[in-house]
């Protein structure tokens, strides 16, 4: 292991979650789970995948404003005065509904549809990247591929002819034998000027009822010219068996390339520590061998805590820059059945 070079210190927003699930009856009041943020001019929009009371995922949308905040103090002690000029516009919420739906019984996304993540592929093309459940099968068993749906305007997506995307090899000793599920999409720079699409993604190699069997999952590459067509690479990151909060799973990756070509992961961590998820933070320089620090607790960022909304549980982030400051959006207990929270990176 070396040492982190940019580990960021969190400040949960008092107000959390930013994003409960809705009123009854309504397409996510059961469950806000899954966030994808990204900034659209003036606005943050929040993808996410909202659960009604039939237990139906959709992929649905909400936006806040949002201001900079240039006046903000770059260095000393966090007040309550950064806290809520950093945080106040990304606390009011208008939701859109679904914009993503479930596909026809019998398909492989005719369950639900979880955790998008939106990647703008051309000047006027959009892909929404989801992971599909079939509603067969026991844990990620029940997720038979990725799917991807298409738009010219982030409002109407029209899902791939060709969907699924990416699916399990089906194949016994494979990363992905058993099952897959989204983390991120992004166009990398390569040394020497090129390009290429890179697909971090969670696989699934094993089921059974021993913890460290059902819930072992790593974190997986796959690469494209097209972001359409994928070639696997295979794991890039496993769990740590000598690591108590981090030694049952590493999922959810979420991956970000500096300007100097380095990269930077949020991913959710299944430890025995908890028993259930805790975010977690890795550097690499070539996006391909990570390191995770030289000390226990080196890459830990947020952990279950208090007696509420994250006491169980804190997993799948999804970190954007907004005026000039890291915000992290995750969900907490029961998969998003508390709704999802924000965090901010505290000055250094």
């Amino acid at each position: 292991m070396s040492q982190l070079r940019a580990k960021v210190r969190w400040v949960r927003e008092p107000r959390n979650p930013v994003l409960p699930p809705g009123p009854r009856g309504s397409f996510d009041s059961k469950r806000c789970m899954n966030p994808w943020a990204m900034r659209v001019g003036d606005e943050v929009h929040l993808y996410y995948s909202g659960g009604d009371s039939k237990g139906v995922q959709r992929i649905c949308l909400a936006t806040a404003a949002w201001k900079a905040a240039s006046s903000l103090p770059a260095s000393g002690k966090l007040g309550q005065a950064w806290r809520a000029a950093a945080t106040s516009d990304l606390t009011k919420w208008t939701r859109h509904g679904p914009v993503l739906d479930v596909g026809p019984p019998g398909s492989f996304d005719a369950k639900w549809c979880v955790l998008p993540h939106v990647v703008q592929v051309a000047p006027d093309r959009w892909h929404l990247y989801y992971t599909a459940n079939c509603g067969k099968g026991s844990g990620l068993s029940a997720f038979p591929g990725i799917g991807l749906a298409v738009s010219d305007d982030r409002k109407r997506w029209t899902k791939h002819a060709g969907n699924p995307v990416l699916a399990p090899s089906g194949k016994a000793g494979d990363d992905d034998a058993v099952g897959m599920a989204g983390g991120s999409v992004l166009k990398v720079r390569l040394p020497g000027g090129g390009t290429e699409w890179r697909f971090y993604y969670t696989g699934c190699p094993t089921l059974g009822k021993p913890l460290k069997l059902n819930q072992q999952k790593r974190v997986c590459l796959a690469v494209s010219h097209d972001a359409v067509r994928w070639e696997k690479r295979g794991a890039v990151m496993l769990r740590r068996d000598d690591v108590d909060y981090e030694d049952v799973a590493a999922a959810g990756p979420v991956v970000h390339q500096n300007p100097d070509g380095t990269f930077r992961m949020w991913y959710s961590a299944i430890g025995t520590r908890w028993g259930f998820y805790s975010i977690c933070y890795a550097e690499s320089d070539d996006g391909l061998r990570w390191r995770r620090g030289t000390a226990y607790g080196d890459n830990l960022q947020l952990t279950p805590q208090g007696t509420g909304w994250e006491k169980q549980m804190v997993e799948y982030p999804s970190v954007i820059d907004v005026g000039g400051r890291l915000h992290m959006f995750y969900c907490g207990n029961g998969y998003g059945k508390t709704g999802i929270g924000m965090a901010v990176a505290a000055p250094s």
